[in-house]
């Protein structure tokens, strides 16, 4: 008699076993992943979901966003250990939380309030791109050419980042510093002296612009 078919289950079950025994090629680690995992596990603090990473404000820390030229005429009135972060022409001062709420305040007390300055604090509800971690990649896979205060074009690096393990909190201006004894840097000095040079910043611009009249 001619067999009529031929069992195939041995070489299926063969293949099978191939199969299961070789693991499937992993995705690559996206650089993303790397500095969401160093602000969460590193620093401690919250980042929000999805790319590029950001940071939420208002919960350890606000922020003020000045034009970088008169940032760095603020950063002697910063603990050494106060992060700066930067991105394109804009400096970002790291304050303590709630401090984005006594801004207008402030500005009225010091008699800056009438005047239109390109000086902005964020806080609760707002975000923050996370600056590319000091000697990492950036979110792109590229090592950011960072020298001096010069920061790549487009992303958010660290002027003077954080320290792993240290509480931020302790090291930022705050409006309660005001005739205090702690080592807490004062808020109204900070706020003060930056506005001073963004208003120099933009009367020299108004300067520098040519007369409707010429």
């Amino acid at each position: 008699m001619v067999a009529t078919g031929r069992s195939t289950s041995p070489a299926i079950s063969t293949a099978s076993t191939v199969s299961a025994a070789v693991p499937f090629p992993r995705r690559p680690l996206d650089p993303s992943d790397q500095v969401r995992r160093w602000y969460e596990n590193e620093l401690g603090w919250a980042t929000v979901p999805g790319i590029p990473v950001r940071l939420p404000l208002g919960l350890r820390f606000d922020v003020l966003d000045v034009p970088a030229e008169a940032g760095r005429s603020a950063l002697r009135h910063l603990a050494p250990g106060s992060p700066v972060a930067v991105q394109g022409d804009r400096m970002r001062l790291l304050v303590a939380a709630g401090s984005g709420e006594e801004l207008p305040g402030l500005l009225d007390w010091l008699e800056w309030g009438t005047l239109a300055l390109d000086l902005t604090a964020i806080g609760e509800g707002g975000l923050m791109d996370a600056p590319v971690p000091p000697g990492r990649c950036s979110a792109t896979g590229a090592r950011p050419p960072w020298t001096g205060t010069a920061a790549l074009r487009g992303a958010a690096v660290w002027l003077r980042p954080p320290e792993p393990g240290c509480e931020v909190e302790a090291s930022l201006p705050t409006l309660s510093a005001l005739g205090g004894g702690g080592d807490a840097p004062d808020l109204v000095r900070l706020v003060n002296t930056v506005a001073t040079h963004c208003h120099r910043l933009r009367l020299r611009r108004a300067c520098a612009q040519p007369s409707a009249l010429s």
